[in-house]
């Protein structure tokens, strides 16, 4: 029915043009331009009748068809080819980028598993530089007190045998001051009075003394 709809409406526009290729035949006797009007105006019309083909029902058939047709193509193309190899790509780009996790995770782990040991040697080298600051300090007190003690006993008795020296002397002193003393009256009463026995000279000493 649609076919034989398209058919009779192109059928119409060419019998127009065979009457008025016929009047147009006519009319050359009487006007020389008439032939020229006469092509314009039947190809005007054929324009004018016409429709376009993609909005033509009677094509929509075909149309659907070769839609089918380039859809499943086109399907077949993505899903064997193009899908696959886009597939593919993203799965490499996930590994290489789980990878690259990986081992940033083990850089990582190293890095602090570094710090940590790192402070541990720090920690034990303060702890032993601290220890061995104690034992110098204590050994330099030591030795401090070692040699004060020494110097003081040294003084003590540096000071000790001063002072015997001095009561010894002050005692020796003290056993001569009797005769010093009897020899000077006797030297001074002799240029006073004269010779006087050592015997009256000590016993005045003597009773000066008491």
């Amino acid at each position: 029915m649609v076919t034989q709809a398209y058919a009779q409406e192109a059928v119409a526009p060419a019998e127009e043009h065979v009457e008025g290729a016929e009047g147009a035949v006519d009319a050359t006797h009487a006007d020389p331009t008439a032939d020229t009007h006469a092509t314009t105006e039947a190809h005007g019309g054929e324009h004018e009748s016409g429709v376009f083909p993609p909005f033509d029902p009677a094509t929509f058939p075909s149309q659907l068809l070769w839609l089918a047709i380039t859809f499943g193509a086109l399907y077949l193309l993505m899903s064997k080819i193009a899908l696959p190899r886009i597939g593919g790509i993203l799965e490499n780009r996930k590994s290489i980028i789980d990878a690259d996790l990986a081992a940033a995770d083990a850089s990582r782990q190293k890095t602090e598993a570094a710090i940590a040991a790192y402070e541990t040697a720090l920690a034990e080298a303060k702890a032993k530089a601290q220890g061995i600051a104690n034992q110098t300090r204590e050994a330099i007190q030591a030795d401090l007190a070692a040699k004060r003690s020494a110097v003081e006993a040294d003084l003590t008795g540096k000071v000790a045998a001063a002072e015997a020296r001095i009561a010894s002397t002050k005692a020796e002193a003290l056993t001569h001051v009797d005769e010093i003393a009897t020899e000077t009256a006797q030297t001074v009463v002799t240029q006073l009075v004269g010779d006087v026995s050592t015997d009256s000279v000590r016993a005045a000493v003597a009773k000066a003394k008491e």
